[in-house]
């Protein structure tokens, strides 16, 4: 496995460990023993595993894994795991957001986790259009500087609001966003802003929710209804990308790339992403350990001169899609993000702030 240092003792994986699909609130079952599986990639070298307070269970799960850890292989070995959780709050609470919220999260987060201080914190904010994503930033940094979080990243904030934060005194040290090669919206200007910043970039969706498979190549275009709501949002990205037939020929392509190296659909394609310029990490999405062998290979698969132009003639044929990073998720009433979630903490029962004037 890879390993990249970020910062002078940080140290991660190139290939994360997903957190999402282990969420009690995910459609599709998750591991009958998630603690042992994350013992099984991280004992393969997947050591970086991704999280966040909406993902249900899921912090509290990665709590115990790191507990079991540290009995069986010591605290020495614990040092080498890295966890990476988010503070999302709930689009209802931005309006009324204060410091004393975002600091009871954040001790959420170190509680279920079992940290005194929380490895990388990615902040997300709904609508820019409520000014205090910038002030919250700041509460962000305080708690940084008080000890609870030793790096500060992001989620999903298009270029601009990177470098507002950065500009304002936050250290933004990360970005996570939706990235793959049907949507490539963070080569824009986000790619050369994290460079010059130096910015570490995880990237999640790299295989599209599953689009992105042997499952599909070949298959009659889907109707609905899709079988879960990561279907219909990718399946929307397929239609902006340039249709079904489009997506076709990428996957006829990938098919012949995976097939020269051993491999399959799916490792291709995020191989592909990983090797894009200022990417940092993939993000991969696991509800078990089954597909671990293929998980350890995205980092090793060495794609060739031949493969990448392979790649690129298709997506040369392809429609750029509009806006910066998730700008087209944030608009609450189109088509990408009328299927959004927006108050997923609610849900979890975390307290909303006390409404102010």
């Amino acid at each position: 496995m890879q390993r990249i240092t970020l910062s002078p003792g940080y140290e991660i994986s190139r290939v994360i460990r997903g957190g999402w699909q282990l969420s009690a609130s995910h459609s599709q079952s998750a591991s009958a023993d998630p603690v042992a599986d994350m013992l099984a990639f991280a004992d393969a070298g997947i050591t970086t595993f991704d999280c966040a307070d909406i993902y249900t269970g899921v912090e509290e799960a990665i709590g115990t894994f790191r507990q079991r850890y540290a009995a069986l292989r010591g605290r020495e070995a614990l040092g080498r795991i890295r966890v990476h959780t988010k503070f999302v709050p709930d689009l209802a609470v931005l309006p009324v957001i204060d410091k004393g919220y975002v600091e009871k999260v954040i001790d959420t987060s170190l509680k279920r986790l079992g940290m005194e201080c929380l490895d990388t914190v990615q902040f997300h904010w709904w609508n820019y259009d409520v000014s205090r994503w910038l002030e919250t930033a700041q509460w962000l940094e305080d708690l940084r500087k008080a000890g609870k979080i030793l790096r500060i990243g992001g989620t999903n904030f298009d270029t601009a609001h990177v470098v507002a934060m950065r500009d304002a005194g936050v250290p933004v040290a990360s970005m996570q966003v939706q990235y793959s090669l049907l949507d490539r919206r963070p080569e824009k200007t986000l790619v050369a802003a994290a460079r010059n910043g130096d910015i570490a970039i995880y990237c999640y969706g790299t295989v599209a929710g599953g689009f992105l498979g042997e499952r599909w190549l070949g298959q009659a275009e889907p109707r609905a209804p899709l079988e879960n709501r990561s279907l219909v949002k990718y399946k929307l990205i397929i239609d902006e990308f340039g249709g079904w037939e489009l997506f076709q020929q990428l996957l006829r392509v990938l098919d012949v790339i995976a097939k020269r190296h051993g491999s399959d659909i799916a490792t291709a394609a995020s191989a592909a992403v990983l090797t894009r310029p200022g990417v940092s990490a993939v993000i991969v999405g696991a509800r078990n350990a089954a597909h671990l062998a293929s998980n350890l290979r995205v980092a090793s698969l060495d794609l060739t001169a031949e493969d990448h132009a392979d790649i690129a003639a298709v997506l040369a044929k392809s429609r750029e899609l509009e806006g910066d990073v998730y700008a087209l998720e944030r608009d609450t009433t189109g088509r990408h993000g009328s299927i959004m979630k927006y108050n997923l903490n609610s849900e979890d029962k975390i307290t909303t702030p006390r409404q102010t004037a």
